[in-house]
Formats: structure tokens, sequence, C-alpha cells
């Protein structure tokens, strides 16, 4: 600020210093917006799986796809709450959309039927390792249905992970062969829904009335359409009889922990975007990476899970191929940027 011999003051150096400080108060309240959306998806997610392994294995609880259907219910209920009150926008389920949608949300009931499954005969940290094959087989349908070329670093990231999860598998003491092709389905399930989902996105906004098809409509008809598929497999795998019987269902504190389970469920979609709308999506895929060792160290701890120091190594080893492979694929756009 400087004052001249009239009288008049300059308040262009008082100005520019009112500037700096707006501009670096609204840089501090973005960095912690990423950071605290950071923070929430990584305790959602990590929490949606362990709170999963705790109810089909420390319950005992034999019906994995009514725990998938009661989650998406909440889900269900949820989403259509806040679309009512006029809290968040989503798309009228119609005809039109639920045809292009159909089999993309067969493969994602598939998807979470088969994790729920794996979760059941495998541990925590092993089924994280073994998550690194849907990598492998996003990658390579990423370079025949989109003819996207990855480069050597890409590569090596995936070979690594191949191999933590075949040294993995080898000394696993838990090893459960079921659980093993469980898991293997899931991997295949998963790399199909990502793979697809972006086709049939594109298709899905043509059908729209508004043209567009935000994130919570894609919850709200992902999870609508999996109730009635849901009601199918509960039949066809039996499990009628079994929620007929089963004691649990009596249980207070596990229905609690059922429905906290579908909150997590929704949590995660909620957290996800908000941490994507806060940061770059090559920061979220590194992040996911990163999760994937506190998640490991958790479910071997607070499930005492039998371990070896040969399979302790492979599941360190995978957990590091999947950060090398997050950060090939960030420097891989970067130089495409």
């Amino acid at each position: 600020m400087k004052t001249f011999g009239n009288g008049e003051v300059d308040l262009e150096g008082g100005g520019k210093l009112e500037k700096t400080i707006r501009n670096e108060s609204k840089s501090y309240r973005m960095n912690n917006q990423s950071l605290l959306s950071g923070i929430a998806y990584c305790v959602s997610s990590c929490s949606m799986i362990l709170v999963n392994k705790y109810v089909l294995s420390s319950y005992n609880f034999n019906a994995g796809i009514s725990l998938m259907l009661y989650q998406n219910l909440v889900s269900v209920v949820v989403v259509a709450s806040l679309s009512f009150l006029g809290v968040v926008s989503t798309e009228p389920l119609t005809w039109k959309l639920i045809k292009v949608w159909l089999p993309v949300n067969v493969i994602f009931v598939g998807m979470l039927v088969t994790s729920m499954f794996s979760l059941k005969y495998i541990n925590v940290a092993m089924v994280t390792v073994l998550k690194n094959v849907t990598n492998v087989m996003t990658a390579v349908g990423e370079m025949y249905l989109f003819n996207k070329h990855h480069d050597n670093r890409v590569w090596a990231a995936l070979f690594l992970m191949i191999i933590s999860a075949i040294s993995g598998g080898i000394t696993d003491l838990s090893f459960h062969s079921v659980g093993y092709a469980w898991q293997f389905a899931n991997c295949l399930l998963t790399a199909s829904y990502s793979l697809i989902l972006r086709r049939v996105m594109d298709t899905a906004k043509q059908v729209t009335k508004s043209g567009n098809l935000n994130e919570f409509s894609m919850v709200l008809l992902n999870n609508t359409l999996s109730l009635p598929l849901g009601i199918v497999l509960i039949f066809v795998f039996n499990e009628v009889d079994y929620l007929s019987q089963t004691p649990l269902l009596r249980i207070p504190t596990f229905w609690l922990v059922m429905t906290l389970s579908g909150f997590l469920g929704l949590a995660i979609s909620f957290t996800s975007m908000w941490f994507l709308h806060q940061t770059s999506a090559t920061t979220y895929s590194l992040i996911g990476s990163l999760n994937k060792i506190p998640l490991s160290v958790a479910g071997i701890l607070l499930f005492h899970v039998p371990t070896s120091l040969e399979n302790s190594g492979s599941i360190f080893f995978g957990l590091v191929a999947g950060i090398f492979f997050a950060k090939a694929k960030m420097r891989g756009k970067s130089q495409a940027a």
C-alpha cells in the first residue's frame, strides 16, 4: 500500500495480498477436502471387506447371496429416500434403460456373489493379493477390446502380480481350492464389469430423459435390478431352507452388523465419488493400492489367520506389485497428457 502527497492511497499492494490470502485459503480447504475424502474412502472400503468377512466367518453365516441382497436393499432404500427428498437427482428407471443396463447388472450381481463366497473360504490378506489378477485381466481386455497399449513398466508390474498370486497360493496355510475358484471367478467378473461398463454407460445415456447418467442413478439402477435376480439366486442355491432354520436371524446384534454392512456398501459408492471429485483418477488408483496394506494386516490380526514367513513375504510382494502397477499407470497417463 502506497500513500501519495495528495492523500490518495494505492491499494494495489493490499489487493494482491488479499488475493494471495484467498488463494492460499482456498488451496488449504481443497487439500483438507482431498485428505478427508481419501481417509473416508479408505475407512469405508476396508471396513466393508472386514465386516463381510466377520458376518460370513465369525458368525458362520452360510447365506452370502442373502447378505448381498440385504446390502443392496439398504442401498436402494437410502438412495431412493435421498432422491425423494430432493437431496440427490436420479434418472427414472424406464424399460429402455433397464434393457440396456441388464447385461452389465448380471455381471455386477455375479461379481458381488463370488466375492461373498471367496471371503467365506479365503483370508482377507490373500483376497487382496489375488484381486491383483483383476488388473491383469483388465489390461489384457483393454488391449483387445479398445486397442490400448501398455508400456513395459505396466507389464512388468502385472507379471509381478501373477508371481505374487501363485506364490501366495502355494504358501497359503489356509489354502482352500473352492475359495480360490470363487476368487478367480470374481476377478474375471470384476474385469468384465469394468470393461463392459464403459460401453454400456455411453449407450445408457442415449436412452435417458436428460441424456446423462450420474453416479447416483447408476447406484440406484444397479442395486434395484439386482434385487429380483438376487431373490432367484437365493432359491437356486437353496438358501431359503437355511434362512428358515438359522437362529442368527433372531439375534438383534446380527441384524445390526448386517445393516452396518449395507450402509458401508453405500458409503463406498459415495466416498469414492467424493474422493474422485477432489483428486485425480490416478491418485485414486494409487490410494486403492496402498489401501490394501493396512487391510491385509488387519485381516491377519483380527481373524487370527495362520501364516508363515513365506506366505507373509508373498503377500507383501503382491502389495508392492500393486503399488508399482498404480505408479506405472500414473506415469503412463502423465506422459500421454
